[in-house]
């Protein structure tokens, strides 16, 4: 069974039965805090005693994949869960007031130590990241990033390690987040077609 509205061939059809309204966790108004915050739509709640209406909508998130001049591509190690342990393109959430394009270089800073020279945006796509036991749906945009090399860089942040590979090297199973391990197999085969 499709998600009414979701387009055919889409990646991300879920059965209904299988996903909970993305608010279901959220029962009192937050406006008014009466328990009568109800579903009104796939994507919203409304609260049956004051009016309020509240949209669920996708959190802004990037992820990079960062070149040298080699061609190399730096990845981390997630050192916190969600997927603790599992390999990452250095990223995060958007911060208010800012773009993705500004988020892009602070969490490459953040992560690994690095000022990048230049990013590109390549695609979007969109993920559910579990966070304190809260399914935040996430819109994930995905940058082609540009140093000169890779020294100074170091683990930070929420990066336990860093690696260094080909980008032909890459196995998109080594991903723990779903919206990467495709983004990392579209831009292995996107790389792979551009060598042709």
């Amino acid at each position: 069974m499709r998600v009414k509205g979701a387009p055919a061939g889409s990646p991300f059809l879920l059965k209904k039965k299988i996903m909970a309204h993305p608010l279901s966790q959220f029962i009192y108004c937050p406006v008014c805090g009466h328990r009568t915050f109800v579903e009104n739509n796939t994507k919203s709640k409304r609260c049956t005693n004051c009016g309020f209406v509240y949209y669920f909508n996708p959190s802004a998130a990037v992820a990079c994949f960062i070149r040298n001049k080699e061609g190399e591509l730096l990845l981390v190690r997630r050192g916190k869960e969600p997927v603790k342990g599992t390999l990452d393109l250095p990223g995060g959430f958007t911060d208010c007031y800012e773009t993705a394009e500004e988020a892009a270089f602070r969490e490459v800073r953040e992560e690994t130590g690095l000022r990048l020279e230049r990013c590109r945006y390549l695609f979007s796509l969109p993920n559910i990241y579990l966070y304190s036991g809260f399914n935040v749906h996430t819109m994930d945009l995905f940058y082609e990033c540009y140093v000169a090399d890779f020294a100074g860089a170091k683990a930070a942040d929420d990066a336990a390690e860093l690696f260094i590979l080909r980008p032909e090297a890459l196995s998109p199973a080594a991903f723990g987040l779903e919206s990467v391990r495709k983004a990392v197999a579209k831009y292995k085969e996107s790389v792979s077609n551009s060598l042709k």
